[in-house]
């Protein structure tokens, strides 16, 4: 009997039977498919060899007028920039105040620290300089506020402890609070206004919401080289590299103090601020659809005048404004429920919005992304493109990624161009995760598709970098970066993606596996007896397992197990049935390979 070839179609389709996937792939992990081939993704290494405080939410690589690269991170507790290889803290200060003997002690590491209208809340830092050494304790350094007592008080941990108990010391000194962080995650909130009047007994508690507290997001970009960050609801900062990386980031004179998000037009310049508020200065005024636009060139300036550009739209489709991306001619705006386009026309109205689709909303804010004037993004319960008109895009894993998301961790989906692989990446949490613990990944030349356990809070591709730079949030390890006393665990690990073979030098797992080869029907069985590999660019030993079964549904499958190297000529099965599945895998260190047409030796096997 001749040989079998054995080349499911590329992607994965998880909308399937194993049965009914003859010919297909089902299911994988940490396996790509390009050109038509199965592969193992690359691996990564260190970006950088610290570790950042907090969980990454955005960013932004660039490169400035003298030729540096900068990357601009993010997180949900600071801002930093990373210059060659450094990370450098340039968050914001809210506040500065000079305070005499604010510190008491009371023989352990906690200090009890007063300055009335502090507006600290626990998670918020605080540095000290200048005061002088009480009960041994030298109070100069960052510290991380550990409670807040009442609006006049706060405790601090430090790593030494008191040799006394003093009420009112340290001399006098400065107090420097930066900017307070925004929650981890995106949770339900639980309280009044979060459900419709008389919904449940007074003075209940409730054990749902449709009320959501947003997880600190950034919006970063850069005019020219200067960086410019915005807060999710939050003020907007700029920083310029001629500066230099030990000064932080201020906010930006005039503008708005509270938006939702915020980019630079191309080629026009303006900044353009998005969900942000009516009056300029008063965050009580904040419209989640307003949009309001610098005048051209000019950061500074957002009040319209005859003689300026500046100005503002508002758009009437959806609750809030998410996301927004340059493309080709045109900024995609979208909100909760729609798409728009904010498109520049000059004076006198200089920028005109037209909608371009309803129930399209994205999922988050940074859920979607541009490439070559294409635009791809998730919403709440599908995929979707536009090309000059909103499509829904055919997914082979819609259901198993919508079904098992976490609906409202989703708000801090990420996705990510890998232009190397054709390839978009959307990272997002699963049911049960706060934190994002998955990849769906669509390669947009072949249109196919695969998922895995990835985990990438930001993403961005090779182009001020030789190669992607990714990041991961760890969430039972203290951040190195920087010495703060007080820290509590949470940091996130840069990553530069697509070189070696290994994740920053332990073993990738990854596997693929294939619905059912039938090889036999009615009474009839066969018996598999011999695989030739068919494996290019392969490193190290990959293992293939076949499952063999009489039926779909059997329980009492055979499974035989081989492994092969690149100088494997053919493996030995001795497997019988009517019909197995295949899944090829590897778990060691250095492992690669690249499927190629597998062949079968399958001879019939009699009756039952």
């Amino acid at each position: 009997m001749p040989l079998v070839n054995f080349r499911p179609a590329p992607g994965i389709n998880k909308e399937v039977t194993d049965y009914t996937g003859q010919g297909k792939w089902t299911d994988g992990d940490m396996v790509r498919f390009f050109q038509g081939s199965a592969q193992k993704i690359k691996g990564w290494e260190k970006f950088i060899p610290t570790t950042l405080v907090g969980a990454a939410r955005d960013q932004h690589a660039y490169v400035a007028l003298d030729g540096t690269r900068y990357n601009a991170v993010g997180t949900d507790r600071k801002l930093y920039v990373i210059e060659e290889g450094i990370a450098y803290d340039i968050t914001p200060l809210r506040r500065t105040q000079a305070r005499t003997n604010p510190f008491t002690t009371n023989a352990t590491t906690s200090v009890l620290v007063s300055d009335s209208g502090h507006g600290c809340v626990a998670g918020s830092f605080v540095t000290f300089d200048s005061f002088s050494t009480i009960d041994g304790l030298d109070m100069n350094k960052e510290f991380e506020v550990t409670s807040v007592v009442n609006t006049a008080a706060y405790i601090v941990t430090h790593t030494g402890t008191a040799s006394g108990s003093t009420s009112g010391g340290g001399g006098t000194g400065n107090m420097k609070y930066q900017i307070n962080p925004g929650p981890e995650f995106s949770l339900p909130a639980f309280g009044w206004g979060t459900d419709t009047y008389g919904a449940s007994t007074w003075n209940t508690p409730r054990s749902t919401s449709n009320v959501t507290l947003e997880a600190r997001q950034w919006s970063l970009d850069n005019f020219g080289q200067i960086l410019i960050a915005t807060a999710l609801n939050g003020g907007a900062f700029e920083w310029d590299p001629d500066d230099g990386v030990t000064t932080r980031a201020t906010a930006i004179a005039n503008a708005p103090t509270a938006s939702r998000l915020s980019l630079v037009s191309t080629p026009d310049r303006h900044i353009i601020f998005m969900g942000t508020e009516g009056t300029i200065g008063n965050t009580n005024t904040q419209d989640d659809l307003l949009l309001r636009f610098s005048s051209q060139e000019d950061r500074n300036t957002y009040q319209p005048t005859a003689e300026n550009t500046a100005g503002s739209l508002r758009i009437a489709d959806g609750s809030r404004i998410v996301a927004a991306e340059r493309s080709r001619g045109q900024i995609l705006v979208w909100t909760d429920t729609s798409l728009h386009a904010l498109q520049f026309i000059g004076p006198p109205f200089t920028f005109g919005l037209r909608q371009l689709g309803q129930n399209c909303g994205i999922v988050g804010s940074h859920a979607g992304v541009d490439i070559n004037g294409v635009s791809y993004w998730m919403s709440q319960d599908s995929f979707f493109l536009f090309d000059g008109s909103v499509k829904k895009l055919p997914c082979t894993v819609e259901q198993f990624i919508f079904n098992n998301i976490n609906v409202t961790g989703a708000e801090n989906a990420f996705a990510g161009h890998n232009g190397e692989f054709n390839e978009i990446m959307w990272f997002y949490p699963r049911t049960g995760s706060d934190q994002i613990n998955a990849i769906v990944a669509y390669n947009y030349l072949e249109q196919t598709w695969w998922t895995g356990t990835l985990s990438r809070t930001t993403w961005t591709d090779r182009e001020v970098y030789d190669n992607p730079v990714a990041s991961e949030y760890l969430s039972t390890t203290t951040a190195n970066n920087e010495v703060i006393l007080g820290l509590t665990d949470g940091a996130t690990q840069m990553f530069l993606h697509e070189t070696g073979n290994d994740a920053d030098g332990q073993a990738i797992t990854a596997f693929v596996k294939s619905g059912v080869v039938q090889i036999a029907q009615g009474d009839e069985f066969a018996f598999v007896s011999k695989l030739i590999p068919d494996v290019e660019d392969q490193a190290g030993v990959l293992n293939a397992k076949l499952e063999f079964k009489n039926y779909p549904n059997n329980s009492t499958a055979v499974t035989k197990t081989t492994s092969f190297s690149d100088t494997t000529d053919f493996v030995s099965l001795r497997g019988r049935g009517r019909e197995f599945t295949v899944n090829v895998v590897s778990n060691t260190a250095g492992t690669a390979w690249r499927l190629g047409t597998q062949r079968f030796d399958i001879q019939p096997d009699g009756r039952r």
